[in-house]
Order: structure tokens, then sequence, then C-alpha cells
């Protein structure tokens, strides 16, 4: 729990003073609120018994009372909206943040989940705990100012009556804590219901070209529906015992009503107390019962709160991508790229490299073939630093990449993967993806060197075409092309062509070789390619082998083709 509060002040920290003044609003709507059980008891008083109230005529007091609801309502409507104004505040600045952590995160957390369960924490967790801070904790100060207050009246008007009501509070928490209980874990599995739920919808919306040709929107209807099903079955099970908390609460309030009834007409029969105080008393004790379901409602609410807040905080809790923003920016001159005794393996698994070494020479294209999991992706990723090996080093012109910073070394490289990624924006926001400023003639360049103006020219708003989420609007040659310009226009020192020209037919892979032949003579190109024109281009060819012995791959260089 004290985790909890500690996270919950460290999210408030930077809202504190508006939460304050709205906290203030809602402090005077409760001072203000306790002031009518008295005029009540004054205006009773008046009528029934011909008293003045302490020289208070019949019409003062209802003006006194006209006034107080007024001044009470528009307190309760500025403290409402600054209160909701907080809520939406507080919401986006978590979002923000938890957003910018999630970036910061190596790739290889978010390949250890799915993107449905780290969307539910960006969303429906961040919303819970925000309105929860903006909403109920805000709430505590002024349902305790009204608790606190109508007790101190009561004890005023009769003291034993006063404190027989004070007895109950105690009966209420423990109804409380015995409906409630497990709330929290039943939100923690509907937490993760839902989550499963968003992924598979996630999920089953990018491949449904796939389940269309295989026929599996049925089998797929039946997945969902399951998931569906449990998220139901769960929100029931939490629902009802959230329900049963507040009826039980005010059968609970009504029964502590009866029996001070009961008291009231003993004392009043007896001439101890007055009709005016016993209204007032009344008054104040239906008061009371405000801040003992506040207290029941804030209860379930914390529940939900600490779930979501659980899985925030075991987000934060990950570590984020050393970008060494202290360390000094690498320095390309020619491009060389050393692999020196280099050694990874994957999680739970037999090491890909060990001992591993290459060098590839300033400005020269190496082209690399071999067979799928010998090791080809895992170079490149090595070299982006998007996994770290295990032991050896990386140099880039003789520049140890542990000891520079990250930003600088993903900015001299260049990469063009097999899959493609794509906004769902603009042709033009595509390819200026990496340069925000390009200027419309480098666009152009760019998409010419990509073999992918001709078609680009014939979309319906050229540059300005829209081409869908992942780029669908799009063939796979196109979007490959897009990624290539893109690429091309960053015109890093470096670049990390992946299979980049796989889905060209050979008559445009021709001509982008002849077009970029010598844009890529200028620069350090890594080729991984099977395509026999593409390995045309390249100074030197070598496969990767898997090696019965000693270090693995097998580095062998090959032949150009003819």
């Amino acid at each position: 729990m004290n985790g909890f509060i500690q996270a919950l002040l460290e999210f408030a920290r930077p809202h504190r003073r508006a939460i304050f003044i709205g906290a203030a609003f809602l402090v005077a709507e409760a001072l203000v609120g306790l002031l009518l059980p008295w005029l009540g008891g004054r205006f009773v008083d008046t009528v029934f018994s011909g008293v003045t109230g302490g020289g208070w005529s019949f019409t003062m007091i209802l003006l006194a009372v006209a006034a107080l609801i007024s001044f009470q309502t528009a307190l309760s409507v500025v403290g409402g909206y600054i209160a909701a104004k907080r809520a939406v505040l507080i919401s986006a600045d978590i979002r923000r943040r938890t957003y910018d952590h999630l970036q910061s995160l190596p790739l290889g957390y978010f390949q250890a989940r799915r993107q449905g369960e780290i969307l539910s924490v960006l969303t429906n967790d961040v919303s819970v705990i925000s309105y929860y801070l903006s909403g109920a904790v805000v709430g505590i100060l002024p349902a305790a100012v009204t608790g606190i207050g109508s007790l101190f009246l009561m004890l005023s008007i009769d003291p034993w009556m006063a404190l027989a009501a004070a007895t109950a509070i105690p009966f209420f928490y423990v109804l409380i804590k015995l409906v409630g209980r497990g709330i929290r874990p039943l939100s923690v599995q509907l937490q993760d219901a839902w989550a499963k739920s968003f992924a598979l919808e996630e999920e089953n919306t990018a491949l449904l070209p796939a389940i269309k040709s295989f026929a599996r929107e049925p089998i797929e209807s039946d997945r969902h529906r399951e998931r569906i099903s449990r998220v139901v079955n769960l929100t029931l099970k939490q629902q009802w015992r959230e329900t049963a908390i507040g009826p039980g609460m005010a059968w609970a309030a009504a029964m502590g009503m009866l029996a001070i009834l009961w008291v009231a007409g003993e004392r009043i029969v007896g001439g101890e107390m007055g009709k005016g105080a016993l209204v007032s008393f009344l008054l104040y004790t239906a008061l009371l019962t405000r801040p003992v379901s506040a207290m029941a409602s804030l209860y379930a609410q914390t529940q939900h709160a600490r779930a979501a807040m659980d899985r925030v905080q075991g987000l934060y809790s990950e570590a984020s991508e050393d970008y060494g923003e202290t360390r000094p920016a690498l320095s390309v001159q020619g491009g060389e790229i050393e692999f020196r005794d280099v050694t990874f393996a994957y999680p739970n698994r037999e090491p890909v490299l060990r001992q591993f070494s290459l060098t590839i020479p300033a400005r020269q294209t190496l082209a690399i073939t071999g067979d799928n999991g010998v090791g080809k992706s895992t170079l490149i990723s090595l070299l982006l630093r998007i996994n770290l090996p295990s032991s050896g080093q990386i140099l880039i012109d003789r520049q140890n990449l542990d000891t520079v910073s990250l930003r600088s070394i993903r900015k001299s490289v260049g990469y063009v993967s097999q899959n493609i990624f794509l906004l769902n924006g603009t042709v033009r926001e595509n390819i200026a993806f990496g340069v925000q400023n390009a200027s419309d003639e480098q666009i152009q360049e760019a998409a010419r060197l990509a073999q992918a103006s001709v078609f680009i020219e014939q979309l319906p708003e050229r540059m300005q075409t829209v081409i869908g989420d992942h780029g669908v609007k799009l063939s796979g040659g196109q979007r490959q092309r897009i990624a290539l310009a893109r690429a091309l226009l960053v015109d890093p020192p470096i670049l990390v062509l992946d299979e980049a020209t796989a889905m060209f037919d050979p008559e445009a892979e021709l001509s982008f070789l002849h077009e970029c032949a010598d844009a890529l003579r200028t620069r350090t190109v890594l080729l991984i390619t099977h395509r026999p024109a593409s390995l045309r281009l390249a100074d030197r060819i070598i496969r990767l082998d898997v090696a019965t012995s000693g270090p693995m791959p097998l580095v062998v260089s090959m032949p150009r083709p003819e």
C-alpha cells in the first residue's frame, strides 16, 4: 500500500496546485452544506413552535436557505469542472509519460508480449489511475470535513445520541470490507481478460486477408466470443460486489436512522429535546451517511486503482535502452565495420554467433547470403544495437559502439528490412519519415532512385495519396520502394538492405541497381540477398554456413555472378 501511495504522490506532484484548488472548492461546498441542517431546525422551531430562531423570521430563514443552496451549487459546479479538467490533464500527463517510457524500451520487451496487453496499460490502466487521483482522492478531504463537522454539530445537540451514531461507523467499515473482499483480484482478472480480447481484435484486424483466404471467419468468431464471454462473466461478478456495497450501506444507514428516531421519540416525549433540535440532528445524521457511503465507493475504486498501478509500475520497472546521451557521438569518416570475436545468443537458446569476426572495408558493398537462421539478421540487429552481444566488440571506423551514443549509431546506419513498416499517412510523409524538413526535390530524387516515381505519379493524389494502415492500399513491391526511398533520403554513410529488392520485378531491380550504383559506391553497404542481380552489385560476397565445430557461423567467400 505504501508503494501505491508513493506512486500516486509522484503522479500528483506536477498538478498539486490545481488539485488543491479543486479540493478547496469541494471543502467550501461541504462547509456550506453543514449550515443547512441547522437552518432546518430553526425553520421547524419557527413554524411549529412559534420560536423566532434567535431573531430570525420565517422569511429570513427561507432566504438564507436559498442563498446557501445557490452558493453551494456554484461551488459544486466550479469544483466539479476543475476536477474534470484536472482528470483530463492528469490522464494526458500519465499517458505521455507511459508512452515515452514504452518508446525507450528495447524491442525485446515488445517481442515478448502481445500488443493488446501493452495498449491496454496505455489506455485503460492510465484512465483508471488518473480519474482515481482527480476524483476519489480529491473527494476524501470534503468527505472528511462533512463527517467530522456533522459529528461535532450532533454532539452539540445531543452528546449521547451523537456517540451512539458514531459507534455505528466501525460497523460500516467492517461491512465494506466483507462485501468488497475480492474486488482487487477480480479487477486484475478483468484487466487481463480485456487485454487478451483487445489483443485478439488487434491481431485479427491485421490478419483479416489471411482469415478470409483460409475461410476462418467462423473459427475466429468463436475465439472472439469466448474472450468476450469471459469479460462479461468477470464484469458481472465485479458489478455484483460493487452494487452490493451501496444498498448494503443504505440498509445499515436506514436501520441506524430508525434506531435514532426511536431514541429521539423517547427524549421528545420526556421534554429532553425540542422538535427543531430533532430535525437538525436527523439531517446531520443523513449528512453523515454521505462520507460513509463515499468511503465504500473509495474502497472499491482503490482496489481498481491499485491493480492498475501494479501494471503501470511494472511497465516503469522495465529498464530503458541505454541511449548513452553523455557519451560522444559516432563520427563516421569512411564507414569501416568490424565484428571482433562477437558472441550472441537469444534467451534460452544456443548461441547464434560465437567468437564471430568479420571486417567490411569502408565504402565497400558486401553481399551476405546463407540459409535461414544462420545469423544474417542477427548481425544487423547487433550493428543497430537492437540486441547487444554477450561478448566481443563491434566497431565502426575503429570506434567501439559501446563507447558512443545510441542515437548517433542509428542515424549513421540506414536500414531497409524485409518487413515494411509504414504510416497510415501520405506517400510524402512516409518517404520523409526520417528527415522532417526534407524538400520536395530531395523527396522526389529519393523516390526516383528507389524506382518509386512511376507508380507514385499514377496514384490518385500522387505524393499526397494516403496509403492506409501499414500501406495496405499499395502492393508489396510498392511498399518496398517507399521504404527504400525513405532510407535513401536520410543519406546515411552506412546502408543495410535486407532483401530490399525481393518484391521488385527483374526489370525494376536492374533499373534500381543501375540508378543507385554511383550512390552506393560512396557508402558502406550490406546487402542481405539471394538475388543474382543484386549480388552483381557487390564488391565482395560471403556466405554464412553453420560450422561443424569451432566458431559459428562459418564465413565462406563467394565469387560474383557474371
